[in-house]
């Protein structure tokens, strides 16, 4: 919050995004809302998961490619795959909670405000761990289609055709 003990240099803009976003400004605060404090220790550990991603894809990557195969790159992907579907579910249930919510807390914005500085970064935060669902939810069902030498399914020619366009 501004003025708080972090505030400078760690989290300057954000007193831009608390009065853009209520839920993390002083409003909610005053509330005592839980939403940011639920949300923000979910944060932690997400961001921990995708560090566990990051340390398998350096510690057990091909230095070439950085790919990971065998039990390491199945854990790796379902990691991805899980920590994706998090990030994408947590926005998408925030973007809900505004809507039903009247937009409470940013209806007060006006519209370039509110494209420039909320849909669009908030909007990044669906799109691209929406792509990393589908590129590991195909690894995944091209793995398991493999192992169980069911690659003529039609779920595993549909990921075959995707991969290979």
């Amino acid at each position: 919050m501004p003025g708080g003990k972090w505030e400078k240099p760690l989290y300057t803009p954000y007193a831009l995004y608390g009065t853009i976003d209520y839920i993390y400004g002083w409003p909610a605060y005053e509330a005592n809302n839980g939403f940011t404090a639920a949300q923000a220790s979910m944060n932690v550990l997400e961001s921990l998961g995708y560090c566990g991603y990051l340390w398998i894809i350096w510690k057990h990557g091909e230095e070439s490619r950085r790919s990971v195969g065998g039990g390491w790159g199945g854990l790796a992907c379902l990691l991805g795959f899980s920590l994706s579907v998090v990030t994408f579910a947590k926005t998408v249930i925030y973007m809900l909670n505004e809507y039903f919510s009247g937009f409470h807390n940013i209806g007060h914005n006006d519209a370039m405000t509110l494209v420039f500085l909320w849909i669009i970064p908030n909007g990044s935060w669906i799109l691209l761990p929406g792509y990393m669902i589908f590129v590991f939810g195909a690894d995944i069902v091209q793995g398991l289609a493999i192992a169980s030498g069911d690659i003529g399914s039609s779920p595993a020619n549909v990921v075959n055709a995707i991969k290979h366009d």
